[in-house]
């Protein structure tokens, strides 16, 4: 992916790294279109940063993201990259059923939603002389953090998903990313004042470094977040799902 000149995609935008991926993106010289589900918070968004596009979308809903996609490439043809970030982060108790409904939320929004968005966009993207997806998966995909129990499993599914996506699609044009998040100080299970995650300029920053460099392995790893990275090829993981779990 090119730091910048693309044209780009970023669904959930509208908070915390996806708002911060896409002002930056936008600040590199690429035209960027962020989306979300509160259109209010969209148009504050857009006016406070000209330049910067919007169109609404909750990405749980299969028949809007078919028609939002849809429209989106009639106004921006060139449209050549997708961010899937939308996602959401909730504690669930395990012990009855009572989790179960935000069991079924997490799973629409953070597996569904970007698997619809790759169906909906591959096909363009493979036309664009240059593309790039880029999945958002977590650390925890690697170590869980046993209060949030789906969460960490659908950020798993995606790493294997977008293992899978960049194999199936090498023959194409579209270079397949995945970001892996560490804890970062968002709104996400209210970490903003957390002194155990990462500052979230600083993430940017480095982020955004990775990108610049034209050097993409298919994984964007901060430093922060390679002990859960390798933690199972270090011999480390129990002791990190212990570290998780008080």
């Amino acid at each position: 992916m090119n730091a910048t000149g693309n044209t780009v995609f970023v669904a959930g935008a509208t908070s915390g790294i996806g708002l911060g991926l896409a002002l930056r993106l936008h600040a590199a010289g690429n035209r960027v279109i962020i989306s979300g589900r509160r259109e209010d918070r969209l148009t504050q968004i857009v006016r406070e940063n000209p330049g910067v596009e919007s169109v609404v979308l909750d990405v749980t809903d299969p028949v809007a993201v078919q028609d939002v996609t849809a429209q989106l490439l009639q106004r921006f043809p060139d449209l050549n990259v997708l961010v899937a970030m939308a996602g959401i982060m909730l504690p669930e108790d395990l012990h009855s059923a009572g989790f179960l409904a935000t069991a079924e939320a997490t799973v629409a929004t953070n597996l569904l939603g970007p698997i619809r968005l790759v169906a909906a966009l591959t096909e363009h993207l493979a036309s664009r002389p240059h593309a790039t997806i880029m999945t958002v998966s977590s650390g925890l995909a690697f170590v869980p953090l046993p209060i949030a129990p789906t969460y960490n499993a659908a950020k798993a599914v995606i790493h294997s998903f977008t293992e899978s996506l960049r194999v199936q699609l090498a023959d194409t044009n579209i270079e397949v990313l995945e970001l892996v998040p560490p804890a970062v100080r968002t709104a996400l299970m209210g970490q903003e004042d957390s002194q155990t995650a990462m500052p979230l300029d600083a993430f940017l920053d480095e982020v955004m470094e990775i990108l610049g460099s034209g050097e993409h392995p298919g994984e964007i790893l901060v430093e922060a977040v390679e002990p859960l990275r390798f933690a199972e090829a270090r011999g480390e993981y129990a002791g990190m799902l212990r570290m998780l779990s008080n």
